[in-house]
């Protein structure tokens, strides 16, 4: 069953945020945009990958009034451990760590793989009403690209302020969207 549509549930949690622990509960994800971002594991292959180059996008999603939160079903303890290592690139990382070790988020948003016990590699577009506008789900062995997640957060943004209009596909900021109508429909 999708998420699309459906509002984030209530949870509390333990995160860290660079230099400091703290909970992070739904109300965080509200009242502006989010990006939850849910990945199978610290100190792993493809995963320090992806969160880097969500470190990468970090700064144009603000600029978006996005904010970041990855998941793992590490501990909070263990994120400050990944981030503090020597040589890692993730001490790079500005933006929330949340842990979930008893699968409460993970199972909530429906990416527990059972079999391994971890999360797979979910993206979710949350809006400032915490209802859940896009969701991208990948298996373990592929990484994502955050740079896509501006797009969707951009179409996303415009369809909120436009009722009535639809980004196409391939849709890029400022340019023309569709108006709804039967006009339009069976037209390529």
């Amino acid at each position: 069953m999708s998420l699309v549509g459906k509002e984030i549930p209530e949870f509390t949690l333990d995160a860290y945020k660079p230099e400091e622990f703290i909970k992070v509960s739904q109300d965080d994800l509200k009242g502006h945009w989010s990006v939850l971002a849910f990945y199978p594991a610290d100190f792993s292959f493809v995963c320090p990958t992806e969160l880097e180059d969500l470190q990468d996008q970090y700064a144009s999603l603000k600029e978006l009034g996005a904010e970041v939160y990855v998941c793992s079903a590490d501990t909070h303890y263990t994120h400050k451990a990944w981030h503090d290592a020597p040589d890692s690139d993730i001490k790079r990382i500005e933006y929330t760590m949340i842990g979930d070790p008893a699968h409460k988020l993970i199972t909530a948003f429906d990416v527990l793989d059972e079999e391994s016990g971890l999360a797979q590699r979910g993206s979710f577009i949350i809006d400032p009403d915490g209802i859940i506008q896009g969701v991208e789900i990948n298996a373990d062995s592929i990484g994502r690209d955050a740079s896509q997640l501006a797009d969707k957060i951009k179409a996303a943004q415009y369809v909120r302020e436009h009722p009535g209009e639809v980004c196409p596909a391939h849709w890029k900021d400022n340019a023309k969207a569709l108006t709804t109508g039967i006009d339009l429909v069976g037209k390529l």
